[in-house]
């Protein structure tokens, strides 16, 4: 048995939180279970979880039954690419992206919910849900019951997910939890069928613009919306701007966009798919500001916002290297301040059923 860990490298990927390359899921499985909440941390497994065999999510059940229809199509990727997001690395951005999140975009969600037809309940999809956190934040602040389907390729990061779930929404309404294992790049048509609400947390920077489109006619023809967030804008502001600042993020740019992924490109690749699908869409900024409370989350940030930016552009290294030195002197010190830039967005489609 091994532990689940991540490189340096493996973080550089992708800075937001996704690797640039998922690893291999076995076509069809899904894995369905239902679980209350329980509203507490992180469990300290968190921090070193052994194996299991293959095809089970430890303390959520078996993976579905051989013939039965996936709800997600997989993605493949080559034998030999296994990373996992670490653990380690979203419990550590968590905080950042709780205070980051546009509260701005919360109230015409809640009207649209409100109002959709023959709503009895919310049944919410978190599309690579991670450890939750995005359940975390969001079902308190909704009202009623919420059903939440979690998504995500990785059991462990399922298995967080779903234990440390919220027990109660904002009016102390059940909370309950479904896991599904899968990658999520693209959806079935019936994937979001009853579905109330699509959300996810750095995502759309990972996807292609067929995978995009396929989300929005998803949500379309579901008639729910989608509340999109944290997708890196491309920007970055450092105290002491550095004459190298710019030429890092010009690489680590590029290097999103590596395998036709969209990178910075994807809120704008949104915006027009949720639009030429009739949804009615809303961006609003979602930054990270990050300085001396967050020291231990910016220097693993710089770490792998300069490690993309010389995978990218080897001829940086020489440069590189001492600047990123200084950079996490500085940061160790207390004098660093940074701003990440990224987006939210709230695409409400034309709810089916009735209603406008």
């Amino acid at each position: 048995m091994r532990k689940t860990t991540a490189t340096p490298a493996d973080v550089a990927r992708r800075v937001g939180g996704i690797l640039a390359q998922p690893g291999r899921t076995e076509p069809g499985s899904v894995t369905e279970t239902l679980i209350p909440g329980d509203g507490g941390p992180l469990r300290p497994a968190v921090h070193g979880v052994e194996a299991v065999a293959p095809g089970v999510i430890a303390g959520a059940g078996p993976v579905g039954r051989p013939g039965e229809r996936p709800t997600v199509r997989l993605r493949d990727s080559a034998p030999e690419e296994q990373p996992r997001y670490a653990p380690e690395w979203l419990e550590l951005r968590e905080p950042a992206d709780a205070a980051a999140r546009a509260m701005e975009l919360l109230d015409p969600l809640r009207i649209r919910l409100a109002n959709l037809p023959g709503r009895s309940g919310l049944a919410i999809h978190d599309l690579g849900c991670g450890t939750g956190s995005m359940g975390r934040w969001l079902a308190p602040r909704l009202d009623g019951p919420q059903h939440w389907v979690l998504h995500d390729r990785d059991p462990y990061l399922l298995h967080f997910a779903a234990v440390a779930s919220p027990r109660a929404a904002a009016d102390g309404s059940r909370v309950s939890v479904e896991t599904r294992r899968g990658d999520v790049a693209r959806l079935t048509p019936d994937a979001l069928a009853g579905a109330s609400l699509v959300t996810a947390s750095a995502l759309l920077d990972v996807l292609t613009r067929e995978e995009i489109e396929t989300l929005a006619a998803a949500c379309a023809g579901a008639g729910c919306p989608a509340l999109l967030t944290l997708s890196v804008a491309g920007r970055v502001e450092l105290s002491a701007p550095d004459p190298l600042d710019q030429e890092i993020a010009a690489a680590f740019n590029d290097h999103q966009r590596r395998d036709g992924l969209l990178g910075p490109d994807a809120v704008n690749v949104a915006c027009e798919a949720f639009a030429d699908q009739g949804a009615t869409v809303k961006v609003h900024p979602s930054p990270w500001r990050l300085g001396p409370q967050n020291v231990g989350l910016t220097a693993q940030w710089l770490r792998g916002w300069v490690g993309a930016a010389v995978e990218e552009r080897p001829e940086l290294a020489e440069r590189a290297e001492p600047y990123l030195a200084a950079r996490l002197a500085a940061c160790a010190a207390g004098d660093l301040h940074v701003t990440v830039h990224h987006s939210d967005l709230l695409a409400l489609a034309r709810p089916t059923g009735g209603a406008g």
